[in-house]
């Protein structure tokens, strides 16, 4: 007689002890790929953050809002009789060589929003040139327009005065930016950030102890508190971002190589006849 085989199946408990196991191990393997998704997503974050973070520094920390500084270190200096306001020196350099040529006079010139507008990416729709500096070992993409006439207006500036740019922008940045801007080399100088001075909470350039005469100075800066040490340096100028048909530099080169600029001793007198003028003409064509 033929036996047959049978297989038998394994008994119900055993059955069920292994749907169990099989299904504790695919909750074991779910929450090990969420706690890995999660990990990715939160050092995603943190890396956004630290890079949102280096580019609101690298150039002219918030300009329009009077270059508040975004970390500002404790002092305990004692406030000085009077209320006047407590200056203290961010890495001051000191004075800048001495010139060339005593005869030329000296232009201070901001460079963000004054001589070009940049931002980092994506590309915008109008840029003249790219950089990237190397902020803290993360190379980022700055994308920078010049201001309609910015060639011609540092061209003009060197044949007849020392030219300075005089930047709040980090170093990293600036001086790629002045690279690429200043192929004939016109500007004397750059000074940084490094260079600039604090004085309740805002970054401003003093531009006393740099080893020029204050007579024979002059200040370009597209926000006032940037020279709220010597207000009668400064001529204001209109914030560039994207404007091609800007003309601001042009009225500044019919200045600098006008009569005024060469009669006056003090080149204050010139600033002061050259901003009320301005101010004439704004009012004017508000009238209008």
């Amino acid at each position: 007689m033929v036996s047959k085989i049978m297989k038998k199946s394994p008994s119900k408990s055993i059955a069920t002890k292994r749907r169990h196991h099989r299904r504790s191990a695919a909750k074991k393997a779910a929450a090990a790929a969420s706690t890995a998704v999660l990990s990715s997503l939160f050092t995603c974050q943190r890396r956004l953050i630290k890079l949102f973070n280096k580019l609101a520094r690298v150039g002219t920390p918030n300009r329009h809002k009077g270059f508040k500084i975004l970390k500002k270190t404790q002092t305990h200096e004692p406030e000085p009789a009077g209320g006047a306001p407590i200056c203290r020196t961010l890495f001051f350099n000191g004075p800048l060589p001495p010139q060339i040529s005593l005869e030329k006079k000296t232009v201070f010139l901001d460079l963000d929003e004054t001589l070009v507008h940049s931002q980092a990416g994506p590309p915008p729709e109008k840029f003249d040139f790219v950089i990237r500096p190397r902020i803290d070992g993360i190379e980022l993409d700055f994308y920078v327009l010049k201001r309609p006439g910015v060639d011609e207006f540092l061209e003009k500036l060197g044949d007849k005065y020392e030219v300075v740019v005089f930047t709040a922008g980090l170093r990293e940045y600036a001086s790629l930016v002045l690279d690429r801007l200043d192929r004939k080399r016109l500007i004397s100088h750059r000074l940084y950030r490094d260079s600039c001075k604090e004085v309740d909470g805002k970054f401003v350039k003093d531009l006393s102890g740099l080893g020029r005469d204050l007579r024979r100075v002059v200040i370009v800066d597209d926000n006032p508190n940037s020279y709220a040490l010597q207000p009668g340096n400064g001529i204001p100028v209109r914030p560039f971002v994207d404007d091609m048909a800007d003309r601001e530099l042009g009225r500044l080169v019919e200045f600098f190589e006008g009569q005024q600029c060469d009669c006056c001793e003090d080149m204050r007198d010139a600033v002061k006849h050259y901003v009320a003028a301005g101010d004439r003409d704004e009012f004017e064509t508000l009238q209008t």
